[in-house]
């Protein structure tokens, strides 16, 4: 047992308490080179969270000089030092209102104002958040307190993001959303105050010395203030917890329904949209060719009590353009290969194009064989729409005081497919009396 205290014994190695304070406190101080390297470092992370650089945001996190005022703040309550608590904050202040104003200044400035999915991930805090923090914290202060300091440093300082909530409250107060800008803040609280309170602990259980002596009941009464601020953060960060754990489940049963009822029987899903909510949750999907009518509908919205979908909303589109501009849009928004992702959009696009006729020029022409016609309107029609796939033929509809006789109509209708590169059109005539 005592080999194993020894083996675990954070006081082998443990650099001189005095060195360790002095160096703590030299790093607090916002002046000069520190604020300009601060600013630096913001402006590079917002650029990296704008262009959804992973890389970029990680060589932000590590050029930033935000950790030592928190460390300060959490050395000052550990030691009962509370000079050096109010300047620890007053910096630490500083350089969030530094990091704020660059980086909206940066977003508002910006031409690219899309939210990217690395400005997405800084939105919704969760204990898992808490947990990154508190640890990184506790890395991060064992580190500063050794004699050979190692590399923990930099990762504590990628692992714990400290700059990008701070540029993506930015981005939030540039684009006017305060959602962003709320949820940006609190996961940069929630980092700042448990790497003060992961810190407060090490210095405690190394016995650094206290500045003031305070009597029990004093000392309880600040152990009682820093609790009560650590659940007040805690509670919502293991409702957003609990909230993204129903939200993965709610994924995984959507998954396993589609692999069951449509993919294992040869079904191919083009798209997709699922919206999680706890008491009014919606799938939306639509298939490359099957069509189903509504007893199969109802049917299939049967099944989802079997996989603990009920209530769902569930819809299976099967129109044809407005849905490929929504497949479009979602392509965009994916994380996909990108040699793929052109290939489809393009595709699809020339679906959507092929789908326009120009009926004004179209009607011009046709006057010129058919000078009775008053109106003219060409547009691409599925036919079939029941079977496993459908026909999509050009419909023709145009408007006279009398219908063309059957030589006329039968001309107009060669005429059409000549002109629009058509096999097979249908023509239609509606009266304008």
């Amino acid at each position: 047992m005592n080999k194993l205290l020894t083996f675990l014994d954070l006081t082998k190695g443990e650099d001189n308490k005095q060195s360790v304070l002095e160096n703590v406190k030299s790093n607090i101080s916002f002046r000069g080179a520190n604020l300009w390297i601060l600013a630096c470092a913001i402006v590079v992370a917002s650029i990296g969270l704008n262009v959804n650089s992973t890389a970029v945001i990680i060589g932000a996190m590590l050029i930033s000089p935000l950790m030592g005022p928190i460390i300060g703040a959490g050395f000052a309550l550990g030691i009962y030092d509370f000079e050096l608590l109010k300047k620890s904050l007053k910096n630490l202040l500083i350089a969030t209102v530094v990091s704020l104003a660059v980086s909206t200044i940066y977003f508002y400035l910006s031409p690219f104002k899309e939210t990217q999915s690395e400005l997405l991930a800084r939105t919704s805090p969760n204990i898992y958040d808490i947990l990154i923090a508190f640890f990184g914290g506790l890395v991060g202060v064992i580190a500063i307190t050794r004699k050979e300091k190692g590399n923990p440093i930099p990762g504590v300082a990628i692992a714990t993001a400290l700059m990008p909530p701070l540029c993506t409250a930015g981005y939030g107060l540039a684009i006017g959303n305060f959602h962003f800008f709320g949820g940006a803040i609190y996961l940069y609280t929630i980092n700042c105050v448990f790497i003060c309170v992961a810190t407060f602990l090490i210095v405690k259980f190394l016995d650094y010395p206290r500045l003031i002596q305070f009597e029990k009941a004093r000392e309880k009464q600040i152990t009682f203030v820093i609790t009560l601020l650590t659940i007040i953060l805690l509670l919502p960060s293991i409702y957003f917890g609990y909230t993204l754990f129903e939200e993965r489940k709610f994924e995984q049963k959507v998954n396993t329904f589609i692999q069951n009822e449509f993919t294992d029987k040869g079904y191919t899903i083009i798209y997709k949209k699922t919206r999680y909510k706890s008491n009014n949750s919606s799938l939306e999907i639509a298939l490359l060719s099957k069509k189903f009518n509504a007893q199969e509908n109802a049917e299939i919205k049967q099944r989802l009590n079997v996989y603990d979908l009920k209530g769902v909303q569930f819809k299976i589109r099967q129109d044809t353009t407005n849905l490929k501009q929504d497949i479009l849009n979602q392509i965009k928004n994916e994380r996909t290969n990108v040699n793929e992702k052109d290939a489809v959009i393009a595709t699809l696009r020339k679906e959507i194009q092929d789908n326009k006729f120009d009926n004004k020029s179209l009607l011009n022409e046709a006057r010129i064989l058919f000078p009775s016609l008053r109106d003219i309107s060409i547009s691409n029609h599925p036919f079939n729409v029941d079977q496993e796939k459908n026909n999509i033929v050009p419909v023709v509809i145009y408007s006279s005081e009398k219908a063309l006789n059957k030589d006329d109509t039968q001309k107009l209708e060669l005429w059409v497919k000549t002109r629009i590169k058509k096999n097979e059109v249908e023509v239609f005539w509606k009266n304008t009396k």
